[in-house]
């Protein structure tokens, strides 16, 4: 049986990744901060559902805090680490900039840190399609340079692939880093849009509509992105022969380092989304019409073809089915 640390386990993608990595009997340790950026009773029962499984462990801290990391890899023998766990949202990064830099970059440190002292033969991390900033060319290609970040939270992303590079040249330590786009779904996060709508909605209130509608988002199903996750897990990067240092291609290096996008490469226009959700609500949305909000772009795509030719997959929910899902989940969790 496999220890795989999954940092973040109390949030929605690390939880759905932990469920899974249970069901296939590996052993879980569970790291989260149980931090209050989003409604904790939330967090707390997902780790419920995750305890009920003997095969998991929760450990309460904070990846900023050096001690209580160096002590969770010293008293684990980690096979492999999954770090989800990171300040997420764009928007919050304009009110709250410190929080990224503790916990996207100085939490990273301890994570690289804590891999290569002990061992570690394989490190997952969390990116984002924000890295891509101010790029329009569509889709959004891991071989494309993603210099011109345009929030915080893409900077530390984008600073978290430096330094997984720099951790994998000088320690040969196999690191693959995955851009997750616009992930949607049950236990889904209160401060993303479908959350938000879908409250909106059932209280009629107005539904903040930004760029005037005029958006358009890869919306890519929690199912499609651990399959992904749990692919590639089980694929450890080996060094690129091919890769050239007079033409350096960003997705590969001569380190055992890769990148890939999960996304659903079928972007939808947000009307469209809103128009599918109220259908599966049976209510009209009151639109609130609003600018381009600072650090946001008006449309997303992935190019997950070396996603498929490396490991089999390419992301495929539907937008309507993966809706009706959540749908049903939140009025559940709810009622």
């Amino acid at each position: 049986m496999r220890k795989i640390l999954v940092t973040g386990a109390a949030g929605f993608i690390g939880f759905h990744l932990s469920r899974r990595l249970l069901a296939e009997e590996n052993a879980v340790v569970g790291l989260d901060n149980l931090n209050s950026y989003y409604d904790v009773t939330l967090k707390q029962a997902r780790l419920k559902l995750l305890g009920k499984n003997e095969n998991f462990r929760f450990v309460r801290a904070d990846l900023a805090d050096r001690e209580a990391m160096e002590r969770l890899f010293g008293e684990n023998r980690f096979e492999i680490v999954a770090n989800l766990a990171a300040q997420a949202g764009v928007r919050y990064s304009l009110e709250n900039p410190r929080a990224y830099v503790d916990s996207n970059l100085v939490g990273f440190l301890n994570i690289l840190e804590g891999c290569r002292h002990h061992g570690v033969k394989h490190l997952l991390f969390a990116s984002s399609s924000s890295v891509y900033g101010a790029n329009t060319r569509m889709p959004f290609s891991v071989h494309d340079n993603v210099d011109h970040p345009l929030s915080l939270y893409a900077a530390t992303k984008k600073a978290n692939e430096l330094m997984a590079h720099a951790y994998a040249s000088l320690y040969r330590l196999p690191c693959t880093g995955l851009r997750f786009f616009t992930v949607y779904g049950p236990w889904g996060r209160p401060d993303m849009a479908l959350f938000l709508f879908t409250r909106a909605i059932l209280e009629n209130r107005p539904i903040d509509v930004f760029n005037e509608g005029r958006m358009e988002r890869d919306f890519t199903y929690i199912d499609d992105i651990v399959e992904g996750l749990v692919r590639v897990l089980e694929r450890v990067p080996a060094p690129n022969p091919d890769w050239q240092g007079d033409s350096p291609d960003p997705s590969s290096s001569f380190a055992p380092y890769r990148l890939y996008n999960i996304g659903n490469n079928r972007p939808v226009a947000l009307t469209e989304f809103i128009e599918i959700l109220e259908e599966q609500l049976g209510r009209k949305a009151i639109r609130n019409f609003l600018p381009m909000q600072a650090g946001d772009v008006p449309a997303t795509c992935a190019d997950v073809d070396d996603l498929m030719a490396v490991v089999g997959f390419r992301p495929a929910t539907p937008i309507t089915e993966g809706i009706r899902r959540f749908v049903a989940w939140y009025r559940d969790y709810y009622a």
